[in-house]
């Protein structure tokens, strides 16, 4: 039977598509199929956009293995511009989707292709409606209310999911190559959001409560967030 409450929504470190993150993606994958939703896993690296075709098909063929390894059917939509993103065989394939996946790259690019869309719209509907949604890197950046420069130390809005939250993914790796950049994030005086350093093979995933799942932490930097003490189940 299927509730009034949205799917499960994953905010990744790192490491999309990788055997280490099988375990969670074949529970957000359980978990929409227990909603009505299909065993099916969409692929969305539109992050990726600007770094070329080769980066593409590493991606393209990197959610492949995992979708073998899962056991699922596969879709990759290759949104790369506004105009992909009201694509009606795009909008199409969503609506049943069982785990919606924005793998890494630019989220500030991510968001300006994606930013009030039909098919960002469809996302959101499908999401609320049971479909599991995960982002990673750059992808859990993006579904905040505003995206963290930590590459290029600017601030730019996100897509507005989570209005009261920011992320920075790799935040382990990000911590050892650019403090400065991190503390600069963390003591922003305009900043009135809850913000979040998700290490690398980590993430934190909301269904009745948020729960850490991974190796690494999730650390709350700034604000406020109730993260339970249990881990994310995967079995």
């Amino acid at each position: 039977m299927v509730d009034n409450q949205p799917g499960a929504i994953a905010l990744v470190g790192s490491g999309e598509y990788l055997p280490q993150a099988q375990a969670l993606e074949g529970e957000l994958l359980r978990l929409a199929i227990s909603r009505g939703k299909s065993n099916t896993y969409i692929q969305i690296p539109t992050a990726a956009g600007k770094e070329g075709q080769d980066r593409l098909d590493f991606w393209r063929a990197r959610g492949a293995e995992q979708a073998v390894r899962i056991g699922c059917e596969v879709i990759y939509l290759p949104v790369l511009d506004r105009d992909d993103a009201s694509n009606q065989e795009f909008i199409d394939r969503i609506e049943n989707a069982g785990l919606i996946y924005f793998s890494g790259g630019d989220p500030g690019h991510l968001a300006e292709i994606f930013r009030d869309t039909p098919l960002w719209s469809a996302i959101v509907k499908a999401w609320n409606a049971g479909s599991s949604l995960a982002g990673c890197s750059a992808g859990a950046m993006a579904f905040g209310g505003k995206i963290i420069g930590i590459r290029r130390s600017q601030i730019s809005q996100g897509l507005n999911l989570l209005p009261n939250i920011e992320v920075i993914p790799h935040y382990d790796k990000f911590l050892g190559w650019l403090p400065e950049r991190v503390a600069a994030a963390i003591i922003r005086q305009d900043a009135d959001a809850a913000l979040l350093g998700i290490d690398e093979d980590t993430a934190l995933v909301l269904t009745d409560k948020w729960r850490k799942y991974g190796p690494g932490q999730v650390h709350l930097l700034r604000g406020d967030l109730e993260i339970s003490d249990q881990p994310f189940p995967t079995n």
